[in-house]
């Protein structure tokens, strides 16, 4: 029989009513073999801080596997555009793997080509003469009434359900071609699309079916038949709901979350993107191969898409320009391309592609991960410094009202990271040393910085050994250990930004907000109760400090959405719970249970000196203001209370405070907002 349970016991007043007033809230708790334990949280409503910004809750999007082209993209088709070479039916038709629809084809993603051949092996050859796009296009030799082209197979479709699409076709005038949705063996089982005449010229034709039955394992074809030969360019296929090529479902439940802020296109992926490739006409983007997730990319969803998305969900975009094997010259241009007018050069060329109004982007991030040997491109520290700044000025040349986020790594993450292991031998740098990432770029590059970018990742059941200088497996770590390790990390970057401060002048007198623009638990299921826990714990750790994170992008998005991709999964709605209620001003809170002070390496690398949460253990509770200050809302997180034995329901709720009324109200976080 469960043992734990968690209340708040109720609130009281001390003081006047109002900015002055003391909110005093006794929580009682107990856990499976333990006492009784009454906490009191002291809330100071007369002292508040810099308001929380909305861009906290931000969301990060990477071509890793299907994050976007198929958790997002309504692109239904592997290898639409063939990147592959078509292989002979016999070698399977139906799709393997992720496939170009999941961005992959090959590599560590498997998939391969997803097209198969209708007719002799020979039929189909890749043209590599006169490609319509990319290295070569497939070219069908015909013979007569005998049916010859290409299929693919593994398509779901739905009863009922309409799908449009298009296909690229040039050829013989004597080639009669069909394009055919089929979702059963039967002669019955397919709908035709009779194309009524080709040229020699590429053309494309619009498609449109409808399912007539349900089916997981329908197919396309592109047959032809008559005399001569035709080339297939490209093709495509989606439900014909789709907004403007968006999945409506996860877009939907997406929105609904508020997130402020979207980063985009990378992450390691943008090292290697060339995002001139990702414009235009999207059947003339080439599909090319993807060195650092060893995949296909097939540049469907590029920038004026990813815009696109932004718009639909209400949220700011957040660029990252290729500062890997990138030049700052291209990463001007693709400012201009966002933000010039018709008149220049890149925007002229926004303009034909569909776009006339500038889309006015102002979060531009200088490169990934800048630091790290996995990045294309890297480069030592003062070569970098010169980099940064060649790319901050010619960006913002273009743009003087951009915000430029340099690519930082503060100690904790040149430690996490085992980075610093690998170049010295020693765990921990020296501030401002060589191998200080984010105190170098503030000493070297300040005049071209307006936020630093920060990330960092908590792994599952591991802690960091400073005798061997790496991550190790722990058995059984306790679940204190395991819910802190997400706020623990932002709490050190709290304490390396205030050293900082204190080691360079020119940052103390004009200091550059922190934006952590990748963050997450790895090596574990996350979508769990454990999870809301971790994540709620960091969250409400960086509300601590407003005046130095004003921006957090997690990492990913879609990992939000259920499996099905519609719905928030349970502890993701957490983000949403926080976001309704804490886009605020935060409020002073103490309390009579001190935090344990950290025993492990304090202030050392991955390890502040100080351990997160509110004095208040083993549970965290924070306060916020309305911006009008007429409401107090007061979250209070389960830390440590034997939580495998504790639903969701008990491990966050809510209280609000109506100054005008005076009256509180208890919210049960997990049948209401949960």
């Amino acid at each position: 029989m469960r043992k734990t349970s968690f209340t708040c016991h109720g609130t009281s007043l001390s003081g006047i009513i109002g900015i002055a007033a003391l909110i005093i809230i006794s929580i009682i708790f107990t856990s499976a073999g333990a006492a009784e334990k009454q906490i009191s949280a002291v809330i100071n409503a007369g002292k508040t801080g810099e308001p929380i910004s909305n861009k906290i809750y931000g969301q990060f999007l990477e071509h890793i596997g299907g994050i976007v082209t198929s958790n997002l993209w309504a692109e239904m088709l592997n290898d639409r555009k063939f990147y592959n070479v078509i292989q002979p039916q016999q070698t399977g038709g139906s799709r393997r793997g992720m496939g170009a629809r999941g961005g992959m084809g090959g590599g560590r993603f498997g998939g391969g080509a997803s097209w198969t051949i209708i007719g002799p092996n020979d039929c189909v050859t890749m043209d590599k003469v006169n490609p319509y796009v990319g290295d070569h296009t497939p070219l069908v030799m015909l013979n007569g009434a005998e049916k010859r082209g290409i299929s693919q197979a593994g398509l779901s479709v739905t009863k009922g359900k309409s799908y449009t699409g298009r296909v690229v076709l040039a050829g013989d005038s004597r080639a009669k071609v069909t394009v055919s949705l089929a979702w059963g063996e039967e002669a019955g089982n397919r709908q035709n699309t009779a194309i009524r005449r080709i040229g020699p010229n590429y053309y494309t034709i619009q498609l449109k079916f409808t399912a007539r039955a349900d089916s997981t394992n329908a197919r396309l074809e592109i047959t032809g038949t008559g005399t001569g030969s035709f080339h297939i360019g490209a093709v495509s296929l989606m439900p014909a709901d789709n907004i403007y090529g968006f999945k409506p479902e996860p877009v939907e439940t997406l929105k609904s979350l508020r997130s402020g802020v979207y980063r985009f296109p990378g992450g390691n992926f943008v090292s290697a993107h060339e995002w001139r490739y990702a414009i235009g006409n999207p059947d003339k983007r080439p599909p090319v191969w993807d060195p650092v997730w060893s995949s296909i990319q097939q540049n469907d969803v590029g920038t004026d898409e990813f815009l696109t998305l932004c718009r639909l969900l209400e949220v700011e975009p957040y660029i990252t320009v290729n500062a890997g094997y990138g030049d700052a010259w291209s990463a001007a241009e693709y400012v201009e391309y966002c933000n010039g007018d018709e008149t220049t050069p890149m925007g002229s060329r926004r303009a034909i592609n569909g776009h006339s109004e500038p889309y006015n982007v102002k979060l531009w991030g200088i490169g990934n991960e800048m630091f790290g040997i996995w990045q294309n491109g890297v480069m030592p520290q003062k070569q970098y410094w010169i980099k940064h700044n060649l790319f901050a000025k010619a960006m913002k040349k273009v743009d003087p009202n951009i915000t430029i986020l340099c690519s930082g790594a503060m100690p904790d993450h040149m430690t996490g990271s085992e980075l610093l292991k690998m170049y010295t031998g020693r765990v921990y740098p020296e501030y401002l040393g060589k191998w200080d990432w984010t105190g170098g770029l503030l000493k070297n590059c300040l005049d071209n910085i307006d936020m630093i970018s920060e990330h960092y990742y908590a792994y599952s059941n591991q802690i960091f050994d400073f005798n061997e200088g790496d991550r190790v497996r722990v058995q059984n770590q306790p679940q204190i250990e395991w819910a802190r390790q997400c706020a623990m990390y932002v709490r050190a970057k709290y304490e390396h930004y205030q050293k900082y401060l204190e080691l360079i002048p020119e940052f103390k007198a004009n200091p550059r907000p922190v934006s952590i623009s990748e963050w997450a638990y790895t090596g574990a299921q996350t979508d769990s109760q454990n999870a809301v826990l971790a994540y709620s714990w960091a969250i409400q750790e960086m509300f601590r400090h407003p005046d130095v994170f004003k921006m957090a992008t997690y990492t990913f998005a879609t990992s939000l959405l259920n499996a099905d991709g519609t719905g928030l999964n349970a502890s993701r709605k957490m983000f949403k719970f926080y976001r309704d209620h804490f886009s605020s001003i935060p409020v002073e809170v103490s309390g009579d249970s001190p935090q344990p002070k950290q025993e492990y390496h304090p202030g050392e690398g991955i390890y502040p000196k100080v351990n997160p949460g509110s004095d208040t253990y083993p549970l965290d509770v924070v306060a916020v203001f309305s911006d009008d200050k007429k409401t107090l809302t007061i979250a209070v997180s389960a830390m440590s209370v034997n939580i495998y034995e504790l639903p969701i329901s008990e491990l966050l709720l809510l209280y609000q405070w109506s100054i005008a009324s005076r009256s509180s109200l208890p919210l049960d976080a997990a049948s209401r907002l949960l």
